[in-house]
């Protein structure tokens, strides 16, 4: 099988890259700035360096919030075709903390009491109702970056005048006291990777390993591993990073990363996380694949084709209402522009064949 993994470079996406020659029988490494999305033809095409995306078995795309409207475009289009372990919306809103935050509400994930404000200048209203210290935060942002702490009206008061230039969302967090440690939860899969303690250095609250904080192996209990893996399931993340507290009432999502560095986490707990990952994406690779030429024996059968007949799966394209075939079965039905034609169609179903009437 054929793999590829799409990203900015990075020491992780190395790593995995390394790791998932391993399995694949071969491996692209693909930089995503060099990716766009074409919109202008037939149907969307990913085009790598101005050409055509080659075909590939399993793609793991990856990347920081500044790519997320790529990222997502280049899932959208690839998706139901080869293997990704993220979906197109996971990347909207997993790299946006505020549709985060909605996403774990309504899906009943305990977080920290949080309130989100349209800007600094509104969140002010906030500041009178809450109790102190809190924790504020921008959408976007990564390894602790445009997280802030404040303890007291004043303080908030403050940053908050200093931000509104800037003109925008805010989220509030209630400040859950926790001595400074949080944990860090890799989740591959349905399974939990590896797990690790952080513990912020001293004068530091952020226990982020790019914030200093230093990380060691923990143990986690059902509970913390459930919660960590029903978090990605929600955001439809296969591989992510869960970041949890455990406050007085049990544990609380404080955040999901869907690019975590894994240098960290490798050291800490001594697992190689990016053999997992790899691992996990061969593996659903090749059940996809399986799955995929199921479907298509199934769809030869069930309209009576040959074995030899091309059949894809493949969204409904229509232009002006009329459904437009994709180029490929266009191709491999060696009907042309003056042939005469039967259409039948019932529910769920259209069958075309060349006539063979006699024309008089």
């Amino acid at each position: 099988m054929k793999a590829a993994i799409i990203s900015l470079g990075s020491v992780s996406s190395k790593w995995t890259f390394e790791a998932m020659k391993r399995y694949f029988e071969q491996v692209d490494d693909i930089d995503l700035r060099n990716v766009e999305v074409d919109l202008g033809a037939k149907s969307p095409l990913v085009l790598y360096e101005g050409k055509p995306l080659p075909k590939y078995d399993c793609i793991y795309l990856k990347g920081s919030f500044r790519y997320l409207q790529i990222l997502g475009s280049i899932a959208a289009v690839l998706e139901n075709k080869i293997f990704m372990p993220i979906t197109p919306h996971a990347f909207t809103v997993g790299h946006d903390k505020l549709l985060t935050h909605l996403a774990l509400q309504q899906h009943k994930i305990p977080m920290p009491e949080t309130y989100i404000s349209a800007n600094p200048a509104a969140a002010k209203q906030l500041l009178e109702k809450l109790s102190y210290p809190i924790v504020m935060k921008f959408p976007s942002g990564t390894q602790g970056k445009g997280v802030m702490f404040a303890e007291s009206y004043n303080s908030a008061a403050s940053m908050l005048d200093a931000l509104s230039a800037l003109n925008q969302p805010v989220i509030i967090q209630k400040f859950i006291e926790t001595g400074g440690r949080d944990i860090r939860v890799i989740v591959v899969g349905d399974e939990v990777a590896a797990a690790m303690e952080r513990k912020a250095v001293e004068g530091e609250r952020r226990a982020n390993i790019h914030a200093g904080g230093k990380g060691v192996p923990v143990k986690l209990d059902f509970k913390t591993k459930e919660l960590a893996i029903k978090t990605a399931q929600v955001l439809g993340s296969r591989i992510c990073a869960v970041d949890i507290l455990k406050g007085k009432k049990g544990p609380m999502v404080i955040e999901v990363n869907l690019s975590p560095g894994l240098q960290g986490i490798t050291e800490a707990t001594k697992t190689d996380v990016a053999d997992m990952i790899a691992k996990y994406l061969y593996e659903g690779a090749k059940k996809f694949k399986g799955e995929s030429a199921h479907i298509e024996a199934g769809l030869i059968k069930a309209a009576g084709l040959s074995p030899s007949a091309k059949t894809i799966v493949t969204n409904v394209q229509t232009n002006r209402n009329r459904i437009v075939l994709p180029e490929i079965i266009t191709e491999a039905s060696g009907l042309s522009k003056d042939d005469e034609i039967l259409i039948s169609a019932e529910k769920n179903c259209i069958v075309v064949t060349k006539s063979k009437a006699v024309k008089k």
